[in-house]
């Protein structure tokens, strides 16, 4: 199994950037298609950005395509998201997640899902 770690988060001003990183531990995480997730509160965990092992297939939910890139690192055993042009809607805890099949239909899903991170808390000013 792997282990999961997020960092990265904090606090910053509508329209700034942050990055986001995901550290893996244990089994390697070049044998996980990963995705990232985020959880404001009072609501339900949603699907942000999808990356497949070997990086060639990217998917994005609409709220966040054009502004947030999903890339990972292999031989860093490190997952990231870089987030652009940042508005107070995007406050949430986002969470780092390898699912231990190839990507379908169903990684939008957090079902998909087998291991999990802690989370990181990302707040935007407005």
């Amino acid at each position: 199994q792997v282990q999961l770690v997020e960092s990265g988060g904090g606090l910053v001003q509508a329209g700034g950037s942050l990055r986001l990183s995901c550290a893996a531990s244990g089994r390697t995480m070049s044998s996980y298609d990963m995705g990232w997730f985020r959880q404001a509160p009072g609501k339900e965990r949603e699907f942000v950005a999808a990356i497949t092992w070997s990086a060639s297939f990217t998917d994005y939910s609409d709220s966040v395509k054009g502004r947030f890139t999903i890339s990972r690192d292999n031989a860093k055993n490190t997952l990231y998201l870089r987030m652009n042009s940042l508005k107070p809607e995007d406050t949430a805890v986002y969470y780092c997640a390898a699912g231990t099949t190839p990507l379908n239909s169903d990684h939008r899903y957090v079902r998909f899902y087998s291991y999990w991170g802690q989370g990181t808390q990302v707040t935007v000013s407005s």
